[in-house]
C-alpha cells in the first residue's frame, strides 16, 4: 500500500451555516470520523479531530485562523487524534480520565488500528503497530445543559451516553443544527464497545427523536435531514422493542 503525501491526508468541505466538515479520506468509510469546524462571531469551535496520524494544525489552516475550542463527542481513538494541538479541550467530565489517559485499550484502538483500516497509508514515520493517540487533559469539562458559546453562536450539550458513558451531542437550536456524534448516524450504529450500555442507548434514542432538527451532522457517514433522522431512530427504536 501506497503512503499519502500529508498535504493530500485531509479534505474539507464547506457546509450551510458557516460549517466545514473535515475528514481523512484514506481512511476506509466505516472508521473514518467526520470533523466539524463551526465559524463563531468570537471564537471557532472544532467537534472531534480524528485519528491523528497527520497534524490538523500544521495541514489544515482553517483550524489555526482564530481561537478555537476543541470539543470531543466522545473519545475512542477515531476522534481525538489531534486533541492536544489544541489549547482550549472539551469533553464530557465521565471520559476526562481517558482524554488525559488515552491508552490503546481505553480508545479502542485495540484492537482496531491495523494497516487494514486504510486505503493509503498516512505519511512515515507512522506506523500501526506503534499507533498511540496523545494525552490531551480537558481544560473544560461538560455536563449535560452546558452551553458552548462562540459569540453567536450557542451549543447546548447533550448528553447520551449509550455508545459511551461521556457521549454527547451539540444542539444549536437557532439554527435547528444537530452534531449527534457516535450516538446516531446514518450507517451501521456501534452498540457492543466494552462501555457501551443498551439501557443508555435506548433512552438516548428516545431523548433525541423528538428533536426539532433541519440538519444532522453525524460522527459518521452523510448528513441528513429531519425526515432520515426519525425514520433512522424509529426503526433502531423499533428493533429493540421487538427484540
Amino acid at each position: 500500500m501506497e503512503r499519502v503525501r500529508p498535504q493530500d491526508w485531509y479534505r474539507t468541505e464547506r457546509r450551510a451555516d458557516d460549517i466545514t466538515l473535515i475528514d481523512e479520506p484514506f481512511i476506509q468509510a466505516f472508521y473514518r470520523c467526520n470533523m466539524w469546524h463551526v465559524r463563531g462571531r468570537d471564537r471557532d469551535m472544532l467537534v472531534d479531530s480524528g485519528m491523528g496520524v497527520v497534524s490538523l494544525r500544521k495541514w489544515v489552516p482553517l483550524v489555526t485562523e482564530r481561537s478555537l475550542t476543541a470539543v470531543a463527542s466522545h473519545t475512542h481513538f477515531d476522534h481525538i487524534g489531534c486533541h492536544h494541538e489544541f489549547a482550549d479541550r472539551c469533553v464530557h467530565r465521565l471520559e476526562a480520565g481517558i482524554l488525559a489517559d488515552p491508552n490503546n485499550a481505553a480508545t479502542l484502538a485495540d484492537p482496531y488500528v491495523t494497516d487494514d483500516i486504510f486505503d493509503g497509508l498516512p505519511p512515515l514515520p507512522y506506523t500501526s503497530a506503534e499507533y498511540t493517540v496523545p494525552p490531551a487533559p480537558a481544560t473544560r469539562l461538560l455536563d449535560d445543559g452546558d452551553i458552548i458559546d462562540l459569540g453567536d453562536r450557542h451549543f447546548e450539550v447533550i448528553h447520551t451516553p449509550g455508545h459511551s458513558p461521556g457521549g454527547i451531542a451539540l444542539w444549536e437550536a437557532a439554527t435547528a443544527t444537530l452534531f449527534s456524534g457516535d450516538i446516531v448516524y446514518d450507517g451501521p450504529l456501534i452498540e457492543d464497545t466494552y462501555h457501551a450500555d443498551a439501557g443508555d442507548y435506548y433512552r438516548s434514542m428516545v431523548r433525541l427523536f423528538d428533536l426539532p432538527v433541519r440538519t444532522v451532522h453525524g460522527g459518521h457517514f452523510g448528513s441528513y435531514g429531519q425526515e432520515r433522522h426519525r425514520q433512522i431512530i424509529r426503526a433502531w427504536l423499533d428493533g429493540k422493542e421487538k427484540a
